[in-house]
């Protein structure tokens, strides 16, 4: 069974550097990175395969965020610097157990398959 569990949200002032952390177990595919804002829908911001081998980002934070996974300890992490107040929301991270023909199509909630609980990250002005 995939469990997931995120760490490393908090309140921070805007321009700071934050690093989430995903304790991952389990056989997955592909670990992602989605947010959900207060009154938006949940979006993608990273995703990598679980060998490292494919990352993909979504274009709107690609230039501030960055994903990385430790293999070792099976732990996925999104490097955030100058961060902003339109980056507060909850951060989830998420699995995808399956293989797909065109990974870095699936951008969706709906195409991974396990999810953390979240952890909240407030940026201040």
């Amino acid at each position: 069974q995939v469990r997931l569990a995120e760490s490393g949200g908090g309140s921070v002032p805007a321009g700071d550097s934050l690093r989430l952390s995903c304790q991952a177990s389990g056989r997955t595919y592909a670990l992602a990175w989605f947010r959900q804002a207060p009154g938006k829908g949940r979006d993608f911001i990273a995703a990598v395969t679980w060998n490292g081998e494919v990352t993909y980002y979504a274009e709107s934070e690609k230039d501030r965020f960055t994903i990385a996974r430790d293999a070792n300890n099976n732990i996925l992490y999104l490097q955030m610097i100058n961060v902003k107040p339109e980056d507060t929301a909850v951060y989830f991270c998420a699995a995808r157990r399956y293989d797909g023909f065109d990974l870095k199509t699936m951008t969706s909630a709906d195409d991974f398959q396990y999810w953390g609980q979240g952890t909240q990250v407030t940026v201040s002005t």
